[in-house]
C-alpha cells in the first residue's frame, strides 16, 4: 500500500475574506473547511460571507449547505447574484 505524505508538514493557513473558494480544497476536507471558515469569519465580524462551491452536480453546494443550516450564527443563506457566481455560489448572512 502506498502512502503519499502531504507537501505541507503544517496546517496551512489562509487569510480570512469574505469569499472562500472551495475549489482548491479535497471534497472530504469541505465540510471541515466550510465549518472553520465560518467560525473564523464571524470572529472577524463580517456580515456577509460568500462561500463558491462550484456548479458541478451540487454535491459540495449540499455540503455547504447542510454546515451552513446546522451553524448557530448563520442567520440565512441563498443563491449568489447571477454575476456572482449564481447557483455556483452561496450568499451567507451572519449574526454580527
Amino acid at each position: 500500500m502506498e502512502t503519499h505524505e502531504s507537501p505541507f508538514p503544517e496546517p496551512v493557513e489562509i487569510e480570512i475574506t469574505d469569499s472562500l473558494d472551495l475549489h482548491s480544497f479535497s471534497p472530504k476536507d469541505i465540510r471541515n473547511v466550510v465549518d472553520a471558515y465560518l467560525v473564523e469569519a464571524h470572529k472577524k465580524g463580517f456580515a456577509t460571507v460568500r462561500i463558491i462551491h462550484g456548479k458541478g452536480v451540487g454535491v459540495q453546494r449540499e455540503i455547504v449547505r447542510k454546515v451552513l443550516s446546522e451553524t448557530d450564527f448563520v442567520r440565512s443563506f441563498k443563491n449568489a447574484p447571477e454575476f456572482s457566481g449564481s447557483w455556483g455560489a452561496t450568499i451567507v448572512l451572519l449574526d454580527v
